[in-house]
């Protein structure tokens, strides 16, 4: 199969695509033809040696696409099934991927648009549920126009939450089609979340990482009540927590939660664009430059959005 793979660390130039060994299925797991696979910030992480000094190293951890092998035990889905998921071998950017969490595709979701989900809506679940947030609660989301952002918003929403988050003003409106009250980043924050929120919040959940950490420990009260996907060093320093996928209490529960949700309207995450597979490092470059306004997904039939159209 064909895969997005690098062997020294760098830029965007050094990835390519190589022909790798099928792989196959372990108990439990299934195999799917990749139809598309999402970009995250952690893949550009990796790829200039941020993360890990393993090389080489293929890519991605979220993949769309249609069943085509089962692993010892399965019986939930079939072959010729629509699945979207995780994979544990960083290998999702290939034609073929094999998944160890995944659910049925909502019926009103293409390919892109579910492969689009899997970290968003873990990340900001697993957020969700360690700052407890439900009914009642007031939630600040700092980074809240970005795919985990908006995820957390829609969800803390659906679990009967009142939202305030931040973002540009370009970004505001589309805050408040979420249902969330949008305030500006920046200079300032504690007071304009004062204007909405007199009292401060409840808790407090940093997806963008911009060094607001001690804002968002005055707003929320403590520190216990705030969380980081985005901060290691910051978290460590003002003593909050860093929430991170390599966890046990991986919310891996919600890729069976989510269906309902989009197919009632209560939920939805933006693709912002499209690329072909062999189009990974130009993907990376934009994952790079930040502000996507939505999520970057590699298609592996080859074609972009322009092609599409």
């Amino acid at each position: 199969m064909k895969a997005v793979r690098y062997s020294r660390f760098g830029g965007p130039e050094v990835l390519g695509i190589e022909e790798l060994p099928d792989p196959h299925p372990g108990p439990g797991q299934i195999r799917i033809a990749v139809r598309a696979a999402g970009v995250n910030p952690s893949d550009w992480k990796k790829r200039r040696g941020l993360m890990d000094r393993e090389l080489p190293q293929s890519l991605g951890h979220e993949a769309a696409g249609v069943v085509d092998e089962l692993g010892q035990g399965v019986a939930d889905v079939a072959l010729g099934d629509r699945v979207f998921g995780f994979t544990m071998e960083e290998s999702a950017q290939a034609e073929l991927a094999v998944l160890s969490y995944y659910a049925p595709i909502p019926p009103s979701l293409d390919f892109p648009g579910a492969a689009a989900l899997p970290a968003a809506i873990e990340t900001a679940t697993r957020a969700l549920d360690q700052l407890g947030v439900g009914n009642g609660s007031t939630l600040l989301v700092n980074g809240a126009s970005g795919s985990v952002g908006s995820a957390a918003v829609q969800l803390a929403l659906v679990r009967g939450a009142r939202v305030i988050g931040t973002a540009g003003r370009a970004n505001h409106e589309y805050l408040r089609s979420l249902g969330a009250e949008p305030v500006t980043y920046g200079a300032g924050l504690v007071e304009r979340v004062h204007a909405l929120a007199p009292e401060g919040v409840d808790v407090a959940l940093d997806v963008a990482g911009s060094g607001v950490l001690p804002e968002l420990i005055e707003l929320a009260g403590v520190a216990e009540h705030v969380v980081s996907v985005a901060d290691f060093g910051g978290a460590q320093e003002h003593g909050v927590t860093f929430s991170s996928g390599d966890t046990a209490d991986r919310a891996v529960h919600a890729l069976d939660e989510i269906g309902n949700l989009i197919e009632s309207g209560r939920f939805s995450l933006r693709v912002a664009r499209t690329f072909p597979l062999t189009e990974a490092a130009e993907a990376h470059r934009v994952s790079e430059q930040g502000h996507t306004g939505g999520k970057l997904v590699l298609l592996v039939d080859g074609r972009s959005d322009a092609e599409r159209a």
